[in-house]
């Protein structure tokens, strides 16, 4: 895989310069590539070569992640895991994948029974070559896997290939200007269960930029703040949501340094965009989309700083996939829909997954195939409501999941809370259905500030929107609630109605 070789090659050539900054210390890319030899040679002595998935407990320190890259090196995949989330959640996960080994920097062992665990922090350098070449996977063997919720109350295991994610290292380069250098300061705040920490790690380390990470310990939003201004970062890998955090303190905000603020994994709404541009005046900000399971992010589009960007309620296009993807708007029966018309928004190409782990029943739901371009191809559902302009550009309507029956309307929640932004400018707000005792569903409006008159806003609704459009539950809170991947989490913000 070409990406493994660049990789190494960057850690090697690039020796004496810093490749990440973790709790206020340094660590150049020769320290990185002594810690991922040392774990490597602990990997080729203590793990079977027939063992392809192992466990990876996620700390924020050198050795998690050269435990990353020594497992790609090895042609393994890391299963990530998060220490905070549930130990039967955990265990759930690495039997999913048939995982026996984990490497667990963590002073005391994560797992105590079950699992052979590997202590990656006090290994003694077992290796007579400090530079092994990688060992080269198979196209299909997996490089990581990241579990995301099941209907079922089981975890659903998406696995990326090397030749995914090797096709997604060479499409950000090709793709909407994206360009990286040696000198580049970059944020990682994710946690490593999430598959946005994949590109904030892998975009910097293939060109010998830097990796400034957020401690778990701190809060994310006030470090973020604090390594701009200390630190004049040059490259913003960000989900939408976390600016929302940061707009009280826009005006204390003028981070010139920052070149690149690239947002995905959620919706990026116009205004608020337009907003945080003013704080990063230097910067060209991308609309990313993609969901896991199409390799962290497979099309994107260019932020417009003049403001002509084009939007769906407010949220900013998706734009076009990337040159090694296919997006095709589908109705209920697969049936292509022409231009304009929204559907299901489906997608294929060389960074689409192969499927669910032991999840068959899953994989016939979102997968199916259709000659496209004359061949056949096979395609993804993603849930994603979309559809596709005059130019070729893809605009976001909402999800298939977040379409519900209201009196037997089906209602988008997206355009509810477009108008309702109309009226409370610059205030964080969500809709969301909520079921009442009898089953049938109301609307409810979280508004995070403190309590306020909203008679404004419903008289403005009635005027907009059909009566069964209109919220009858109201939320006042300081933040909404948010999961560890940042995204607002939908099921909590349920249960405070």
């Amino acid at each position: 895989m070409k990406f493994i070789h660049t990789l190494q090659d960057s850690i090697l050539k690039h020796s004496n310069l810093n490749a990440f900054f973790i709790n206020e210390k340094y660590y150049t890319y020769g320290e990185l590539s002594q810690k991922i030899n040392i774990i490597r040679g602990l990997i080729q002595m203590e793990i079977p070569a027939s063992e392809k998935y192992v466990g990876l407990i996620t700390n924020d320190d050198l050795e998690t992640y050269a435990g990353i890259i020594a497992l790609w090196f090895e042609g393994k995949a890391y299963v990530p895991i998060n220490p905070i989330y549930p130990k039967t959640r955990n265990k759930e996960i690495l039997e999913q994948t048939n995982s026996t080994f984990v490497l667990d920097s963590s002073s005391l062992p994560y797992f105590e029974t079950g699992f052979e665990t590997l202590d990656t922090r006090n290994v003694q350098n077992v290796l007579e070559k400090l530079h092994l070449e990688p060992k080269s996977p198979n196209k299909d063997d997996s490089a990581y896997v990241i579990f995301t919720s099941g209907s079922t109350g089981i975890p659903k295991g998406a696995p990326i290939s090397y030749k995914n994610l090797n096709g997604f290292a060479t499409a950000i380069d090709n793709n909407l200007d994206f360009s990286i250098t040696s000198s580049d300061r970059f944020l990682q705040m994710f946690e490593l269960t999430f598959d946005m920490s994949v590109v904030s790690l892998l975009a910097p380390l293939l060109k010998g930029a830097c990796v400034y990470t957020v401690s778990k310990e701190s809060m994310k939003y006030f470090q973020i703040i604090k390594l701009l201004s200390e630190h004049q970062l040059t490259v913003l890998i960000m989900v939408p949501s976390i600016i929302h955090f940061l707009r009280p303190y826009f005006k204390e905000i003028n981070s010139a340094s920052v070149r690149y603020s690239c947002f995905a994994g959620g919706k990026l709404y116009g205004d608020i965009g337009k907003e945080w541009n003013a704080c990063i005046p230097n910067a060209q900000i991308i609309n990313y989309y993609g969901p896991t399971e199409t390799t962290i992010y497979c099309g994107g589009y260019l932020f417009d700083k003049n403001g002509g960007n084009k939007q769906e309620n407010g949220v900013v296009s998706i734009g076009k996939p990337f040159d090694n993807t296919y997006y095709l708007v589908i109705d209920e029966d697969e049936n292509e829909l022409a231009q304009g018309q929204t559907g299901e928004l489906c997608i294929a190409g060389e960074q689409l997954f192969n499927g669910y782990i032991q999840n068959e029943e899953r994989n016939k739901q979102v997968f199916f195939e259709k000659e496209y371009n004359g061949k056949p191809m096979v395609f993804y559902k993603s849930g994603d409501l979309c559809y596709k302009d005059q130019d070729g550009d893809y605009l976001y309507v909402g999800r298939s999941d977040f379409q519900v029956k209201i009196r037997g309307f089906r209602v988008e929640l997206g355009e509810i809370e477009y108008h309702v932004k109309k009226v409370l400018d610059k205030v964080d707000i969500v809709v969301i259905d909520i079921p009442d005792k009898t089953g049938d569903i109301e609307l409810g409006l979280a508004v995070c500030s403190k309590k306020m008159d909203l008679e404004p806003v419903l008289s403005y609704l009635k005027e907009a929107l059909p009566a069964y459009m209109i919220p009858t539950q109201f939320l006042f809170v300081d933040q909404l609630p948010h999961s560890v991947n940042d995204k607002i989490d939908m099921k909590a913000l349920r249960s405070l109605f």
